[in-house]
């Protein structure tokens, strides 16, 4: 019985250990980095450990997980555009399953299909979505259908004669897919066929003028969809019908006062989040180096800015909350740094953890794993 219960002591006290470790993953983009590293972060006291190269391969941009935790995907170039996938060990390491080429330029965003049998990815400078079978064992099959954009709005002309699809995603229930583009101030919507991996163009969700739809989120409950606008820096709320896949623009609240932008040659949205509990959201501010805290109605989505928090490094490319939503994780693709948060769970307000900064060569993407 003593030995029993000295076991059922020791198995708890290493679940109680793994809980408070989660794996990092940073995908780069600058003539000094070698491809995707990796560190681990303490969710109880906020430390993040130094990162190490987890697997090399050229311009690994953003990174996706496999929804059994055990696969990631990137869209990057092994000297052609691509789209690489990678068995994850124990120890968090990485080791390459197989390539498959876009073949239409190279990818800005890719997301995995919560059924894990397909992911799609968006080509910005080709004006495309595409479409990749997964296989059981986590391969990459090839290339299964090619979506090309038309138009622009034309309304910011460096920007917008063109189309540049910028994110993918899906509803909460899987049945459609959501691509935010750029150049069209729109959000193209995919019904999704499950059963061949494929997509039809179902809708579009219109943004504001100039806006330029850069990524977006479901609020927690799936009602509304917050869609942040690169090009003004400002976030639109669209009401969500789960029924037919239809959405209604709601409201558009500026993530920045003009007078601040006005102070900066250059501004640009980045990245969005919903925090777990709903209740507040977060995105990334290019040039003022910032971070806005949003407080969210849950009744009508209505965004309300709470708080503008600098985040300690240059170029805020992306940003990303740990699993336990106490911590914010901030990268400055110019500063090559990654810089920690704690989450105020009141109010959301960042407070900058002094001391927590690590350096990486040109981070782009945050991905946690548990």
């Amino acid at each position: 019985m003593k030995s029993f219960n000295f076991f059922c002591l020791f198995l708890s006290l290493t679940v109680w250990i793994q809980a408070q470790s989660a794996d990092v993953y940073i995908g780069t983009r600058s003539p000094e980095s070698k491809g995707i590293y990796h560190a681990t972060f303490d969710t109880a006291s906020g430390k993040l450990s130094q990162a190490t190269l987890a697997a090399e391969i050229g311009a690994p941009g953003f990174l996706a997980l496999h929804p059994e935790g055990d696969k990631l995907y990137a869209v990057a170039d092994d000297g052609e555009p691509c789209v690489a996938s990678y068995k994850i060990s124990r120890d968090g390491n990485l080791s390459l399953i197989n390539t498959e080429p876009i073949g239409d330029g190279g990818g800005a965003h890719l997301a995995v299909h919560p059924s894990g049998r397909f992911l799609i990815t968006a080509q910005y400078g080709g004006g495309s979505v595409a479409v990749f079978p997964v296989m059981r064992n986590g391969a990459l099959g090839k290339r299964r259908q090619l979506i090309e954009h038309k138009g622009g709005s034309g309304v910011v002309e460096s920007r917008q004669d063109a189309p540049h699809p910028h994110w993918t995603g899906y509803s909460p229930d899987g049945r459609f897919a959501f691509v935010p583009d750029l150049g069209l101030d729109q959000i193209v919507i995919y019904r999704i066929n499950e059963r061949r991996s494929t997509l039809k163009q179902h809708g579009v969700a219109q943004s504001v003028p100039g806006g330029g739809p850069r990524h977006m989120r479901f609020s927690v409950d799936g009602k509304f969809i917050y869609l942040l606008n690169e090009l003004t820096l400002s976030v639109t709320t669209f009401a969500y019908d789960a029924e037919n896949g239809k959405v209604e623009r709601k409201t558009t609240t500026p993530a920045l006062s003009q007078e601040v932008k006005r102070t900066e040659a250059f501004n640009s949205a980045s990245e969005i989040l919903v925090h777990p509990n709903g209740r507040f959201l977060y995105s990334a501010n290019r040039g003022d180096d910032t971070v806005t805290v949003y407080h969210a109605n849950p009744a009508t989505g209505r965004l309300l800015v709470r708080e503008v928090e600098n985040v300690r490094g240059s170029f805020p490319r992306n940003i990303n909350l740990d699993p336990t939503g106490k911590w914010l994780l901030a990268a400055g693709q110019h500063s090559n740094t990654v810089a920690v948060f704690a989450v105020n769970s009141e109010s959301g307000d960042l407070t900058f953890q002094t001391g927590e900064v690590i350096n990486i060569p040109g981070p782009i993407c945050i991905l946690f794993r548990e």
